[in-house]
């Protein structure tokens, strides 16, 4: 099987996992199975692979999602062992005293908070103290947790475009520059990203008031409190408050979140940490009850786990090349040895390669500005940098254009779409928190996402210094 085929195969997978998702026909894990595994079998039947490399390539995307599946699984359930201990409900009691009925301040907050959480360049990080923070005051205020969601994402993506920022270095290495010279060229745009997505925040607060969002909105008004479950629900949460724990559990919080920005720990470990220490804490040492909250917290997580472990399938076999030995070579590998068999997305960089130049010639940049939130999608991050972007530079250098241009092109329009990505772990974990199905979330923040990216470009474009 050339790897032609293989390119043109991978698209129709990618394909068909996209609509089977958009039109609700599967659920996100047996997309994310079912359809790579066809693939792998095609391939194996077809001696472009052994069973053996299947294997080692599904092995190497579960490394890779594993720790994030952790992370989401243990943050479940500290941050429900925190609810139940009422630190929230002094929060957001709070919170909303400061905002009063003000929805577009709750907005605008929200894109300030993700603005601040992402001066670290993780996404996971953002999404863990954003969204648990956030959440309950959505719903109190009877606005969308795909508001949330999206108003959260777009100050998360300009972030990434800061000099420590995984997808910048990337950029950098292939560049071959050093990543302050590149950063410089992007603070311009970096700077009106950043206004863009507080305007954009605003208009998402002046949308949700307009559908009568507000704790005395028309949706109170006709949809009532939200309430909370039935009487003995609501004694049993009552039972589990710990109101003289509340200082003690904004500095545990405040500690988790510290230890996770730190870095020095996987970012899984604060938030076992903080689980074990939460539950002695506010609960004593009694294993029934420790039993009882972990059994109310884990139920709902294990449907999102079930999702990242079958993107791990996914992105395994898609993005996985196998070298002559019979090791999985990562995406960031940008050349592959001769005798490596080239991933699916890496066959698929090479299709779209040999399309473009026909098509876009000199003008490459602002298609790529055009296209790259679609592209980006379905790329995994390594392959999207290490895979893609040399591709293109290749191709503009043909035609005249500086690598330059097409580096800052891709890397904008990626990091703007990033979060819709289910390529992008975090996004995952995103949707997970927020109790969001991952095809409302790119359905609802596409278009915004986009629009994003195109006036992002177009500012480039308007600034003679830039490279585009």
């Amino acid at each position: 099987m050339n790897d032609m085929l293989v390119g043109i195969l991978g698209l129709a997978v990618i394909a068909a996992a996209v609509i089977s998702l958009t039109r609700g026909k599967m659920l996100p894990a047996m997309a994310f199975i079912l359809w790579p595994s066809v693939l792998a079998l095609t391939m194996v039947a077809a001696g472009r692979y052994g069973f053996a490399d299947v294997e080692a390539m599904i092995k190497a995307g579960f490394a890779s999602i594993a720790p994030i599946a952790a992370l989401f699984v243990f943050s479940v359930l500290f941050f429900g062992i925190m609810t139940d201990a009422g630190m929230f409900d002094v929060l957001i009691k709070k919170l909303m005293k400061l905002m009063g009925d003000n929805v577009i301040g709750v907005a605008m907050v929200t894109a300030i908070i993700s603005l601040a959480g992402q001066l670290d360049g993780e996404g996971v990080t953002t999404f863990c103290i954003v969204i648990p923070a956030m959440f309950p005051v959505y719903m109190r205020m009877h606005m969308r947790k795909t508001t949330l969601l999206r108003i959260a994402i777009l100050p998360m993506g300009i972030m990434n475009l800061l000099p420590w920022a995984g997808s910048t270095v990337r950029t950098a290495a292939v560049l071959g520059i050093e990543v302050s010279s590149m950063w410089r060229t992007l603070l311009p745009i970096q700077i009106f990203g950043i206004l863009l997505s507080l305007a954009h925040a605003l208009l998402a607060g002046f949308q949700e008031k307009a559908r009568g969002a507000g704790m005395h909105g028309r949706l109170a008004e006709t949809e009532g409190d939200i309430e909370i479950g039935d009487g003995d629900y609501i004694f049993e949460i009552r039972q589990m408050t710990r109101p003289k724990k509340f200082v003690f559990n904004v500095c545990l919080t405040a500690a988790v979140f510290a230890l996770l920005i730190w870095g020095v720990f996987p970012g899984y470990f604060p938030f076992m940490l903080g689980t074990g220490i939460a539950l002695f804490a506010n609960y004593g040492a009694t294993v029934a009850m420790h039993k009882k909250i972990i059994t109310r917290h884990v139920r709902p997580a294990l449907l999102i786990c079930s999702t990242m472990m079958g993107a791990a399938v996914f992105m395994g076999i898609l993005t996985s090349s196998v070298g002559a030995d019979g090791k999985v070579l990562p995406a960031n590998v940008i050349d592959l040895p001769p005798d490596a068999v080239p991933s699916v997305v890496r066959c698929i960089a090479d299709r779209i390669s040999l399309i473009l130049p026909s098509v876009l010639g000199r003008h490459l940049p602002l298609i790529i500005g055009i296209a790259a939130v679609l592209i980006g999608i379905v790329f995994d991050t390594d392959s999207y940098f290490y895979g893609l972007l040399p591709i293109l530079i290749g191709v503009g250098q043909a035609f005249g254009t500086e690598p330059m241009s097409v580096a800052v092109a891709m890397l904008l329009c990626r990091m703007t779409g990033c979060y819709i990505s289910f390529m992008e772990p975090a996004t995952l974990l995103g949707t997970g928190l927020a109790e969001v199905e991952i095809k409302d979330h790119v359905r609802k923040s596409l278009p915004y996402v986009w629009a994003f990216s195109l006036l992002s470009i177009l500012f480039a474009v308007a600034m003679k210094k830039t490279v585009i």
